[in-house]
């Protein structure tokens, strides 16, 4: 398994998010704690508003727009409507935030 170093997580508030660009489209990081990074798509399923301007609360992230409300562990959306966001393996190495390459990768080929 290969990573790529994408952000500092003390460039990630806490609680708080970024946002990586990539050629395959927005990925949004997502700080919940100390050393706690989750990450998924960028666009909200339900209206494509942008979650890395969201509220981060606990492991969740409500979307700026409609204020949908996503669990970061899964992608899943809560409570009424349909929806999935989808989520990239995350590694710290020191303050160094890393996604995993192949998910990132498999992203664009779809």
């Amino acid at each position: 398994m290969s990573w790529i170093d994408v952000a500092d997580l003390n460039d990630i508030p806490l609680p708080g998010a970024r946002v990586v660009k990539t050629h395959f489209g927005d990925i949004g990081l997502f700080r919940t704690g100390e050393a706690q990074v989750f990450a998924t798509s960028n666009a909200c399923t339900q209206d494509g508003g942008p979650l890395s301007e969201g509220i981060v609360h606990g492991t969740r992230v409500a979307c700026p727009i409609d204020n949908s409300v996503f669990d970061l562990e899964t992608g899943a959306l809560l409570g009424t409507g349909e929806g999935h966001l989808q989520t990239y393996p995350v590694r710290l190495d020191g303050t160094r935030v890393l996604l995993e390459r192949e998910s990132v990768l498999a992203r664009g080929a779809a």
